[in-house]
């Protein structure tokens, strides 16, 4: 009795001890390495990511969300090589009251909604957050700030992500529904989609000229997540000394001064801007790789109803002021 007792926990642990698949590790390897030719597309490689995640091919063995945070951080830091530093004040100056307000509505709105969805209201402040200034970066950031649980922090990932997922196949195709120039939706896209990875992503689907305005904006909005998370922490009596700053932004703004001051090294500025734009791609891939149907069925879907409201909200309201008042 007590041998067979003990099988079940035997035969357990030996197949815990199993080595990863290494043929689905080396799969996914290549198709990472795949995405970083020119004819790999952003949503392409976000759906390849997100298929092999699907069917159980997704290592295991790498931590795909840190891996991703590394290389979104070195890839922005080095599209800031192709920014020119004039373009960049003016844009910024330009859409400054858009970017303002659309952060203040959007945290209002999500308040309201929480409460209206009944929804956890550290978990509704988050998606609110992510939605109003840079999906996953101000989640981080914003998170420890008004010390919300792992769970918490999860589902507002989850939703945020899969929102970025969607708006890579729907913004441009809009935009050219719309026939909107390169500057203008290069304006909306910084304004109404979350993450900076997926702005870049359907901006660079556009063009050159929306790649530069989106990710200029977008990086200026994203500042506002210092103030953000000190207010948080203040509303939700959280620490404020635990708040994640996104450093990469200050390299960002240092690679387009090096770029103005020193004009020598154009023809390399121009190699790492492109090649950044590639590894962007890559890190869409690695996006779509951590998004499985279980963790969507997870959430549930209050969450997903509140972040699809809030960005039906930001998406028509920022782009009826690009239309109509810019």
């Amino acid at each position: 009795m007590t041998a067979k007792t003990q099988n079940p926990p035997q035969k357990q642990l030996q197949n815990q001890a199993q080595p990863p698949n290494k043929l689905h590790l080396v799969v996914f390897i290549i198709a990472g390495l795949f995405c970083l030719l020119p004819m790999v597309s952003s949503p392409v490689a976000l759906i390849l990511g997100f298929t092999l995640a699907s069917i159980g091919w997704a290592p295991d063995q790498i931590h795909l969300g840190a891996l991703t945070k590394k290389l979104l951080a070195y890839s922005i830091v080095g599209l800031g090589f192709g920014i020119q530093l004039d373009a960049a004040v003016r844009i910024s100056l330009q859409n400054l009251p858009l970017i303002l307000g659309s952060i203040v509505l959007t945290l209002i709105l999500g308040l309201a909604l929480t409460r209206l969805l009944k929804l956890d209201h550290k978990t509704g402040y988050l998606i609110a957050s992510g939605t109003a200034i840079c999906g996953g970066s101000a989640i981080a950031a914003v998170s420890p700030a008004i010390r919300a649980n792992s769970e918490q922090t999860a589902i507002a990932l989850a939703t945020v992500f899969i929102l970025n997922s969607v708006a890579l196949f729907v913004f441009p195709a809009i935009g050219h529904a719309l026939s909107m120039s390169q500057h203008d939706f290069g304006v909306w896209s910084a304004i109404a989609i979350h993450d900076t990875s997926s702005v870049v992503g359907a901006a660079s689907a556009y063009g050159n000229e929306a790649l530069t305005t989106a990710t200029t904006i977008k990086l200026a909005r994203a500042l506002w997540i210092i103030p953000i998370a000190l207010i948080s922490a203040m509303l939700f009596k959280g620490d404020k000394n635990k708040m994640a700053i996104p450093y990469f932004i200050g390299f960002y703004c240092l690679a387009i001064a090096i770029a103005h001051f020193v004009p020598a090294g154009e023809a390399a500025y121009s190699a790492i801007f492109e090649i950044s734009k590639r590894v962007l791609v890559v890190c869409l891939f690695l996006i779509g790789a951590g998004i499985t149907i279980q963790k969507m069925k997870a959430t549930g879907p209050k969450p997903l109803i509140l972040g699809v409201l809030l960005w039906l909200a930001i998406g028509s309201a920022s782009l009826t002021y690009i239309l109509l008042l810019s």
